[in-house]
């Protein structure tokens, strides 16, 4: 009696992003995205952000419902605490990103997840964005990300499942290299 391997689904359609990367290499224009949100002043330091359309592959697109996000300070920075902060949303986007990464390199490389934690810790000295201190940087000044993967798979294999997940993540890409930002007003 030969025993059967199971495939691997860890819900990642492989075989749509694999088609969708050889559909932008025969036409590289379409690759061209811009990712939109809006925020909205609500009162003190609490703000409500929507996200609804972006566009890609050369024409408008939406998701399938507007996404709400509130962010605030907590009572100790004197507010009212109505969101999480909007550094916290930070470190939410780079778990998030690097974690999706992980289950669709597992599922190309045929690995069955089990389960997949991320635990995010951003340092920062908010002495900086109080103006206590003009040498101190306003943002983060290190970031750490421990992983607690569960799978069908060798220690190496899940390390190589991370460091793949970290090379493609668009999220650890804005956090670790100088993005242009600008700011205007309308």
């Amino acid at each position: 009696m030969t025993a059967t391997q199971i495939p691997a689904n860890n819900g990642v359609d492989v075989e749509a992003l694999l088609d969708a990367r050889q559909a932008l290499v025969e036409a590289p224009a379409a690759a061209q995205f811009q990712w939109r949100a809006t925020s909205e002043w609500q009162n003190g330091t609490h703000s409500r952000s929507t996200v609804e359309g972006f566009f890609g592959l050369g024409e408008e697109q939406k998701h399938r419902a507007r996404h709400s996000f509130d962010a605030d300070h907590p009572e100790i920075f004197a507010a009212e605490d109505n969101g999480v902060t909007p550094v916290e949303y930070v470190l939410v986007a780079l778990a998030s990103c690097l974690t999706a990464g992980v289950a669709a390199v597992a599922q190309n490389r045929e690995i069955q997840l089990r389960r997949v934690s991320a635990t995010i810790e951003g340092d920062m000295d908010i002495r900086g964005i109080l103006g206590v201190d003009s040498d101190v940087r306003n943002g983060f000044s290190g970031i750490k990300v421990t992983y607690k993967i569960d799978a069908d798979a060798s220690p190496d294999e899940i390390r190589a499942l991370v460091a793949q997940s970290q090379k493609r993540s668009a999220v650890y890409d804005v956090v670790t290299n100088p993005t242009n930002v600008r700011v205007e007003v309308a």
